[in-house]
């Protein structure tokens, strides 16, 4: 299989927070806002994978700014790193001045998608080969927030974290938990 870039499958979408998608407050529900963000990953993740995938884990979600009625908002996902069955994709939401077209970083994510077969089981995913320093440094990241993920899950024990594994003794050592 062989690998493939972030650009091979960057995915980019835009919505209208209509009224359906808001509060009381006339902001954006944060479900609502889960959901736009899950379809643009999913597409992204499909893209990588060929093949259907599933929404495994959301990590980080960071709500920075509300997201009002009538904002126009543009949804951009992209791998970080593919591992064996799984991709990390991040997610993150602008809200678009449509005067300027200026972009405010409103919200960002970071999905979990696991890629399947017809019977639902996990498959191989295509490799992810960094191009850029932000890329390599997104991909590093990556395997950092796995090898914690999984840790915190019970799924990984702290001897077989080698990305983490120095900081999270040092960090545990040093806190009275």
């Amino acid at each position: 299989m062989n690998a493939k870039v972030v650009e091979q499958s960057r995915t980019i979408t835009t919505e209208l927070v209509l009224p359906n998608d808001t509060n009381p407050h006339g902001t954006m529900f944060g479900g609502s806002l889960l959901s736009v963000m899950d379809k643009c990953a999913s597409i992204c993740a499909r893209r990588h994978a060929g093949r259907v995938s599933v929404t495994a884990a959301i990590d980080s979600v960071e709500f920075h700014e509300p997201l009002r009625l009538g904002d126009v908002l543009r949804v951009e996902a992209w791998v970080n790193r593919a591992f064996t069955s799984s991709m990390e994709i991040e997610v993150l939401v602008s809200s678009e001045d449509m005067h300027s077209r200026e972009l405010k970083q409103a919200n960002r994510a970071f999905f979990t998608f696991v890629a399947i077969d017809r019977n639902g089981r996990p498959v191989a995913v295509p490799a992810l080969r960094p191009e850029t320093k932000e890329e390599e440094r997104r991909y590093t990241q990556a395997g950092m927030r796995r090898e914690i993920r999984l840790y915190l899950s019970g799924r990984l024990k702290l001897k077989d974290a080698p990305l983490v594994r120095e900081d999270l003794i040092a960090t545990l050592q040093s806190r009275n938990l």
